[in-house]
């Protein structure tokens, strides 16, 4: 057995005076980790508290406190008149610590050291850039949220004694006040019939999908989406085992006609589709192709996934009620998110549907997400019962439809040679289809060298098809105009050196 003047306890404890955590905790906690990785043996001796004091530089009562608090967690045990012991018998094997050896206690391991499933169709794919502009697919501008109102209702509600007991682990009916005050929004907006009964609250839309598609789906079932479609919805798919099979999508929506086709040679478990405006083309299906999905939906058997995901944005006229509106035979399950016009950190996804698949669904996510967010439910519903988010809405589409109108011109001004695109009737972003052959990935690195970042995601290059996704929400006036002369600048030199 060692004893405490040959373990140079300076090299086993390495401190760092600038960590917010006390010194004598630093000390207590390496000492911890020098025993359970058998540094310091159990029986080991511990030198005197003035001994380790001038060792490790630091003040005697620093080691008397971090000694006292070895004690307590029950790793060391103090004897009056013998010493300060390392609990349990005395361990026959050598120490791990060799003289000389500089051991470092506070890195943390850099792999496992076991093996488990990795799954490359999760990978990140939006990816990251230091640039200083960035376009996306369609998302709100966070800089429009009224946070000084929101924090008002935030106060209020946190005032309010009755609310406090839903700051505990959610209920079965926490959050009905919300639920109640949601199906009165959607009931209003959309024209569905549904009750709190068939509202399911999620963190967001993607939750949404997800707890859905792996309730609903087995592996090598098939799921039938629009193509070009949804990236994100396709690694659900993927992920939970499905089959994903593709049909057309025209000016008119996603190709009901290839889905009978389909439908007729094999069976299909679930269609996903974003009929409002399909992503990322923004096209709106029909209303002669809503009613015969849901007749084929009826006749077939498969579940209809509607993701609406941009329902709250429209500009020139009303927006097209969702299928879910027109569902009598319970095919249709809806998604989507409410408060997409503020702060991701003020919105909340939902599922509608019924009854029986929400009860079922509830049970999935309370393993999810016990807790909820009941304080941003109650505000949420306190802004729908007080018509303030009516009222939010109508002001940031009035930004966003001036953004809109302001991106057309730009894009006229800048491509109009080069782009076709329509102009939106509603949602955040533009499907422009480039008339001349393009290399994208060659085009978006040529941008962020020049501080625009253009995510790969956003990028559609096939053999007949040459096409991006690009938002307008995030982006003001200005920001708008240095993407788009920035963009116009690449292509042209891109133009240049093909020339060459």
């Amino acid at each position: 057995m060692a004893s405490p003047v040959s373990i140079p306890f300076e090299s086993i404890i390495q401190l760092d005076r600038s960590s917010g955590t006390p010194v004598y905790l630093q000390i207590a906690h390496q000492v911890i980790n020098a025993i359970q990785r058998r540094y310091l043996p159990a029986g080991t001796r511990l030198p005197g508290t003035r001994i380790l004091a001038k060792a490790l530089q630091v003040h005697r009562n620093t080691i008397i406190m971090a000694c006292q608090e070895l004690d307590a967690q029950g790793w060391l045990e103090i004897h009056p008149n013998k010493g300060s012991f390392i609990i349990g018998k005395a361990d026959p094997r050598p120490a791990k610590f060799q003289a000389g050896q500089t051991v470092q206690l506070i890195e943390y391991p850099s792999v496992t050291g076991f093996q488990f499933k990795k799954s490359s169709l999760l990978d990140n794919p939006i990816g990251y850039s230091k640039a200083r502009l960035h376009l996306n697919d369609g998302l709100p501008d966070y800089r429009l949220t009224p946070l000084d109102q929101l924090s008002r209702y935030y106060n209020t509600s946190l005032k309010r004694k009755i609310n406090r007991r839903h700051l505990g682990y959610q209920q079965a009916e926490s959050n009905l006040y919300f639920r109640r005050q949601l199906a009165n929004f959607l009931n209003l907006t959309r024209g569905l019939h549904v009750s709190p009964d068939n509202i399911l609250l999620t963190r967001g839309t993607e939750m949404s999908l997800f707890i859905t598609a792996n309730l609903l789906l087995q592996p090598g079932d098939t799921v039938v989406v629009g193509t070009p479609s949804y990236f994100i919805m396709n690694m659900i798919f993927q992920q939970a085992g499905a089959h994903i099979k593709t049909v057309p999508v025209d000016g008119e929506g996603i190709d009901v006609e290839a889905v009978r086709k389909l439908c007729e040679k094999q069976a299909v478990r679930l269609l996903y589709i974003t009929p409002h405006h399909h992503y990322p083309t923004t096209v709106t299906l029909s209303a002669g192709r809503r009613l015969d999905l849901l007749k084929l939906s009826a006749e077939f058997g498969f579940i209809i996934l509607e993701d609406d995901f941009d329902y709250d944005f429209h500009y020139d006229k009303s927006p097209v009620l969702p299928l879910a509106s027109a569902d009598t035979s319970g095919m249709v399950v809806y998604c989507g998110s409410f408060g997409k016009s503020l702060a991701p950190g003020f919105r909340t996804g939902f599922v509608v549907a019924p009854e029986n698949l929400i009860v079922e669904l509830q049970k999935h996510l309370q393993v999810l997400d016990r807790q909820g967010d009941p304080l941003l439910e109650q505000v949420l519903g306190e802004l729908i019962e007080e018509g303030e988010m009516h009222r939010l809405l109508k002001k940031s589409l009035q930004v966003y439809g001036a953004r809109r109108k302001n991106m057309v011109e730009l894009l006229n001004e800048y491509f109009s040679d080069q782009l076709q695109f329509e102009h939106p009737n509603g949602g955040l972003a533009f499907w422009l289809e480039w008339k001349k052959e393009l290399n994208l990935a060659k085009f978006s690195k040529a941008c962020e060298a020049k501080d625009v970042f253009i995510p790969r995601t956003l990028l559609y290059q096939q053999k007949n098809l040459t096409a991006m996704r690009m938002g307008f929400g995030h982006l003001d006036e200005s920001e708008m105009e240095q993407v788009i002369s920035i963009m116009r600048e690449v292509l042209t030199n891109i133009t240049i050196q093909q020339n060459e």
